[in-house]
């Protein structure tokens, strides 16, 4: 008791510093050794130049030597014991108690000899030692944007951006070529290089001053279009307001020197690509895919580019590398010439103005990637890192690299065991699927910044929700777009599935990008291009859209909210053979047409249809077990409404039912207890249930995705009872479904029932298909 005694008065003279060294290394820190006045032999560690440098800075995986704790031990001594008297007496009582606590219980388990080894595992020193450095360098991630450093409200509030030294080290205006590049003949290097930049499509594309006639012309003039038949997209269609441009055509062999990509990514491209090309292809023959050699043909001419056979099963990723290189290429030269300038102008003589120096936005983001889930983002960035690493010597600095890792990543564990579903299913919902979310990336000096504030980005990476709700809407005190104003390509992936989530999100954002900011935000006027002055950035911004199909909505984003004076390039391949072959039971399908004047009403259309025509011939008992799939939640409630007035036995599961509503819901159908069952297309593409007992299908709206209707079709064959001859399937299609129904029938059969007069047409699946 004595010697415990003891150790609790010996606690009681420590600051709370040196019980929390004591307590992580088993030792007092040895500046608060007591020091006798015979001199003793020391021995002098040098550390690296990098010391003292945040772990979270610089988060490499793979290092060559650890660190030793006695090091670690070392570098606690920069820190002063003022500063630590300070942060003792911030600290709160209630924590210092819970400290105490803890420090007894070590101090107990030091006695019973525990202490010999007292000191923490290396890596979780190192964890600790992180948490404690990026403390300050992780308040404000977004600054004046007012965006939370993620979704998860357990990081608390954000604060104002403090660290000055590290926002230095990113910022534009403060950096100079010749440091960047490392390289001390980089003028030579310029003026042997002017003629092939001059070629460079960037700077043709930035460089190009627009006349007020030509921006009346495109406002005021329909576009003008051609067909080009490419060997892999397909059938593209070129659209331009001005004058026709040179025809584009596909290049037979890519030369990477002859693509004007800024350095490293010509080193880094073949190796990152190389383990998505064929193994037909000999890695001499191209570094590109023949998807990924056209699809940069045309991102690398500035124009905008409508692709909609993306899917996440096949051809995803090929596509996420093209747009990633094209993305980084574009950011990595729009820094160096503003960098390259800010030398000029510091050698240049006091009092001379230079107009030649307008290389910058209003702000600074100059990429939008809009992409629907937070693994997609995660994604992104480690093709970032990839294409900026040259080799494993030469490894980037990646801040808040762990951060990032913990707030995107994905734990294995969280996927329910025994969950079999559809391989495009697994493929889109892999990884984190976690929707709200949004950060900025700044890059800069072969080094890259997670979490930077909106205003000191470079790009944005974020979900349509996560953009709405920094946006905001009209009338709130806490909004702010003026981060979009020179936003100078905008990438739009996976845009069927915003379809699935809220597409208002994704028209509110293309409403308020490249508008004028309502401040300036400390820009330099002197250095901003006349083009966003003018308020003309929209008919400089790229737009890269991609989805898995074409749909009305998405197409109207594309044909409405793309100005690009380099005009615009659609893929516009229609399926020959539709959905409706991969059904497997024998079911004959009755397709009816409504006859609708315009596409406003096409809605109460449909509906007055349904309960006039359909809904007579199924409420008999013998139509029992009658599935209705109805695609747009609206109609859902509309429906659920009527049949609730009309007491009809039915249940209803829409995407908001619980997970106890859904069970007993199926089981009420399956039994034959309830008659009909509505269900939301929202619903079957978040679940991807099987429901059983179906014997007569309706179709309210023909399905967003075409291989929906073969999935809910052959969910009929899961019946046990046999019935073949009562499976019936209906269909409601208007001409405004003309793609979708061709998606489902093909294009031949398509063509027949928009132009016959008849409205009814049977078509039989199965052994007679």
């Amino acid at each position: 008791m004595g010697k415990r005694r003891g150790g609790r008065e010996l606690l009681r003279t420590l600051s709370k510093k040196q019980r929390r060294h004591l307590r992580e290394f088993g030792e007092e820190h040895p500046f608060y050794d007591k020091v006798s006045g015979r001199p003793e032999a020391t021995q002098v560690c040098e550390l690296s130049e990098n010391s003292d440098k945040s772990s979270s800075e610089s988060d490499t995986d793979t290092e060559p030597e650890q660190a030793s704790v006695y090091h670690k031990l070392l570098a606690t001594l920069k820190t002063s014991p003022e500063s630590e008297i300070e942060e003792d007496e911030d600290e709160s009582e209630s924590e210092e108690a819970g400290e105490s606590e803890t420090e007894m219980d070590s101090e107990e388990s030091q006695e019973t000899g525990e202490a010999e080894g007292g000191e923490e595992d290396e890596n979780d020193i190192a964890d600790k030692e992180e948490a404690k450095d990026t403390g300050e360098q992780t308040l404000g991630e977004e600054q004046a944007d007012g965006a939370d450093a993620s979704c998860d409200p357990s990081h608390g509030v954000i604060e104002e951006f403090t660290d000055v030294k590290h926002e230095s080290e990113f910022s534009l205006e403060t950096n100079f070529m010749e440091e960047e590049s490392g390289d001390c003949n980089a003028d030579e290097r310029k003026s042997s290089t002017s003629q092939a930049f001059s070629e460079d499509p960037f700077k043709q594309h930035m460089d190009k001053e627009m006349e007020e006639k030509e921006v009346e012309k495109m406002s005021m003039l329909s576009k003008s279009s051609s067909q080009m038949k490419w060997p892999r997209l397909g059938q593209l269609t070129f659209s331009s307001t001005l004058e026709k441009r040179k025809t584009l055509k596909p290049d037979k062999e890519v030369d990477v020197k002859q693509l004007h990509l800024h350095k490293p990514l010509e080193v880094t491209w073949p190796k990152v690509n190389k383990q998505l090309l064929s193994s037909v292809n000999k890695p001499s023959d191209s570094c590109f895919t023949p998807l990924q050699k056209e699809l940069f043909c045309i991102m690398n001419t500035y124009r905008d580019l409508f692709y909609p056979e993306r899917t996440a099963l096949t051809n995803g990723e090929e596509i996420r590398l093209a747009y990633c290189l094209h993305a980084l290429n574009h950011v990595l030269k729009a820094n160096a010439q503003v960098l390259g300038n800010n030398a000029k102008r510091r050698d240049q003589k006091p009092g001379i103005d230079n107009d030649d120096y307008r290389d910058q936005g209003l702000t600074r983001p100059k990429v939008l990637m809009v992409v629907p889930f937070r693994e997609c983002a995660l994604r992104i960035v480690h093709v970032f890192i990839s294409l900026l690493e040259v080799n494993n010597e030469r490894k980037i600095d990646v801040s808040n690299k762990k951060r990032f890792k913990g707030e995107f990543g994905s734990d294995p564990e969280e996927k329910p065991p025994n969950l079999k579903r559809p391989e495009d299913y697994e493929a889109v919902f892999a990884g984190n699927i976690d929707d709200h979310f949004r950060i900025g990336v700044a890059i800069l000096q072969k080094s890259m910044r997670l979490y930077a504030p909106f205003y000191s980005s470079d790009i944005i990476i974020a979900s349509p929700l996560g953009m709405r709700t920094i946006i905001g809407a009209e009338g709130e005190k806490k909004r702010d777009f003026d981060f979009l104003s020179s936003v100078e390509i905008l990438i739009i992936d996976q845009a069927d599935i915003y379809l699935m989530q809220n597409w208002e999100h994704v028209l509110h954002l293309m409403k308020h990008i490249n508008l004028l900011p309502l401040d300036s935000h400390g820009v330099d006027f002197s250095r901003v291009r006349m083009l966003n002055l003018n308020n003309w950035s929209k008919y400089y911004r790229q737009t890269l859209l991609f989805s898995a199909l074409q749909d009305p909505q998405i197409n109207s984003i594309f044909n409405k909210h793309c100005f690009n004076y380099m005009g615009q390039v659609a893929v516009r391949n229609i399926a020959q053979i539709g959905s409706i072959s991969h059904v497997v039971v024998q079911l004959p399908h009755v397709f009816w047409r409504l006859e609708t004047e315009n596409l406003t009403s096409v809605m109460d259309t449909r509906f007055q249809f349904f309960i006039d025509k359909v809904l007579p011939e199924y409420r008999d008992a013998i139509m029992s077990h009658t599935l209705v799939y109805v695609p747009s939640y609206f109609d859902y409630v509309r429906l659920r409404n009527y049949f609730k007035k009309e007491e009809l036995n039915f249940v209803h599961i829409c995407e908001y039912t619980k997970k106890a509503g859904i069970c007993r819901a199926r089981r009420f159908f399956l039994k034959g207890e309830r008659q009909f069952l509505l269900l939301t297309e929202r619903f079957h593409f978040y679940k991807r249930y099987t429901i059983k007992g179906i014997r007569n299908l309706i179709f309210y709206e023909l399905p967003t995705y075409p291989h929906f209707y073969s999935e809910i079709c052959n969910m009929m064959k899961a019946t046990d009872n046999g019935m073949d001859a009562t499976w019936t399937c209906t269909v409601l299609y208007s001409k405004y479904d003309a793609q979708k129904l061709a998606a489902v029938v093909g294009i031949d059969r398509t063509a027949q029932m928009l132009q016959s007069k008849k409205n009814v047409h049977l078509f039989i699946t199965g052994e007679n298909e």
